[in-house]
């Protein structure tokens, strides 16, 4: 840990090649945003969509993943996330490719005429319960903002007939949406379930469903062996981004 902490800043995370400040985002740099900007499939990639991208970080992950005639679209409802999402854009290597709307997925799906290769999203999972300290932690949190039936409704609008939805969330509400993916159609082509270590449960599962059927593949992966120290498998995804790897 003492080597992570050396490149936290007090407003925010730097990786290798982009730094992403989130001091004015309700949800901060996490492990859930970093494993699926690195996770989600990017063969064939055209154009990606980011829903509710927060500071921008899985967008920037893919853009870093992804050749230059890649654009990302990041869309955040929050004015002082995507506010800020804007500027870690303009400072990162992509600015010409990654474009962030400020708008409620909900009302800009139904207009926009885009199709995308690509949609991903690290997505409320809460369900209205205890109140947060402010309305954006809350909306940023819990699903009565955005409901996975209304997110999958929303990727439907927009998915590319061979394109990818993918997610990342607790393994319960992970099954949950795959139950109601699979009876509105979709195909289930990817799992990834994540442990914090061996001798535990998966506490998170990432996702990757398409409008086409294909191969499945499922697999499992732990964020530390046995010595607590990183897994082989978490620092082989994630090694483009971390500095400490």
């Amino acid at each position: 840990m003492s080597q992570q902490k050396t490149f936290l800043r007090a407003n925010g995370f730097t990786f290798k090649q982009f730094f992403v400040a989130h001091d004015r985002c309700a949800m901060k740099v996490g492990t859930d945003g970093v494993l699926l900007g690195a996770w989600a499939p990017i063969a064939d990639v055209r154009r990606i969509l980011d829903i509710g991208t927060g500071s921008g970080l899985i967008a920037l992950m893919l853009a870093q993943r992804t050749a230059d005639s890649v654009q990302v679209d990041a869309i955040e409802l929050d004015v002082a996330a995507a506010e800020q999402a804007e500027e870690n854009v303009a400072a990162s290597p992509w600015p010409q490719r990654i474009h962030v709307h400020q708008a409620d997925i909900l009302e800009w799906a139904p207009h926009c005429e885009q199709r995308y290769s690509l949609i991903v999203s690290n997505p409320p999972y809460f369900a209205p319960g205890s109140e947060c300290a402010t309305p954006e932690r809350a909306s940023a949190r819990y699903t009565d903002s955005l409901s996975h039936e209304a997110l999958l409704g929303c990727a439907e609008l927009l998915i590319a007939e061979e394109g990818f939805f993918c997610v990342i969330l607790p393994e319960s509400a992970g099954n949950a949406l795959v139950e109601i993916a699979l009876q509105r159609g979709w195909h289930l082509r990817f799992r990834t379930d994540v442990a914090d270590n061996d001798t535990r449960p998966p506490n998170r599962v990432m996702l990757a469903l398409s409008p086409q059927p294909g191969e499945q593949m499922l697999d499992r992966m732990t964020i530390r062996g046995p010595d607590q120290h990183y897994s082989e498998a978490h620092c082989s995804l994630t090694r483009d981004f971390y500095l400490f790897r």
